[in-house]
Order: C-alpha cells, then sequence, then structure tokens
C-alpha cells in the first residue's frame, strides 16, 4: 500500500492542475484548480474565492472527488489519477507556505486557501501494464 502511495506522489509531483467535482446534494459541478500537495498529510491545498459554485457545494457538503491526468493518446502512456477526500478553510501555516512556494505570484492576488485532505487514490499506470490500478486508502 505505500508504495503505491509512493508511485501516486510521484505523478502528482509533476503536474499541477487538478479537476474537481462537488455537489451540493442537489447538482454537480467541477471545475479545474492549481494545486500544491503535501506529501507528509496526503493533501492538495488550492486556492478559490467563496463566491465560486464549488466552494458553495463544499460549504453544504464538503466530500469531493477529482483527477489528475497526464494528457496523451499514445495508450502505452495513459496515466491518471482520481481521489475523494473532504474539502476545508487552510488553517495551517504550513499550506500557506507550501502553495505560495509553488505559485510565487499568487500571493499578490491574496486568495482565499483550501485543502483537501485525501483519503483514496485510484492510479491508472499503463506504463506498468495496460489497464493497471494502483490502490491507496488511508487507513
Amino acid at each position: 500500500m505505500q508504495e503505491n502511495l509512493k508511485k501516486c506522489e510521484s505523478f502528482l509531483d509533476k503536474h499541477h492542475v487538478l479537476s474537481l467535482a462537488t455537489s451540493n446534494e442537489k447538482e454537480l459541478s467541477v471545475c479545474n484548480l492549481f494545486y500544491a500537495y503535501d506529501r507528509h498529510t496526503q493533501t492538495f491545498i488550492v486556492a478559490s474565492s467563496n463566491d465560486t459554485t464549488h466552494i458553495q457545494n463544499i460549504l453544504i457538503n464538503n466530500k469531493v472527488a477529482g483527477a489528475v491526468v497526464l494528457e496523451t493518446k499514445t495508450i502505452v502512456k495513459i496515466q491518471g489519477l482520481q481521489f475523494r477526500g473532504i474539502f476545508e478553510f487552510v488553517d495551517d501555516e504550513k499550506y500557506l507556505k507550501l502553495y505560495f512556494k509553488a505559485f510565487p505570484h499568487a500571493r499578490v492576488m491574496k486568495p482565499k486557501l483550501w485543502k483537501i485532505k485525501v483519503n483514496y487514490f485510484k492510479m491508472t499506470d499503463n506504463t506498468l501494464g495496460f489497464g493497471k490500478k494502483l490502490i491507496w486508502r488511508r487507513d
């Protein structure tokens, strides 16, 4: 299970945009967000404002799902990671530092930062064999 987590995190290190799905229990919404990732806590850090649909949704239902993908048409190179987690307001200085280290220009905009504490990863990695799936779950 730890080996699967390492492979998922290695993939995440090479990317910086995730797609996020939210629901207010009546409607679904999806958006794309820049992320920084904390390996110590399996947490994405993202910036967003309160007036967005996805933030309005998480104020009602903070359970989210999302994906990070490598865009390719070559079958043997396909890689993608799906996740599920809990979306919360950032209340820890270490997450602020991590996000602004990844995106220093964002500091000027004074964004509101949020975290997604991941409890499940499922990665498809065709470089390891066609349709190979790697699963990680938080204990």
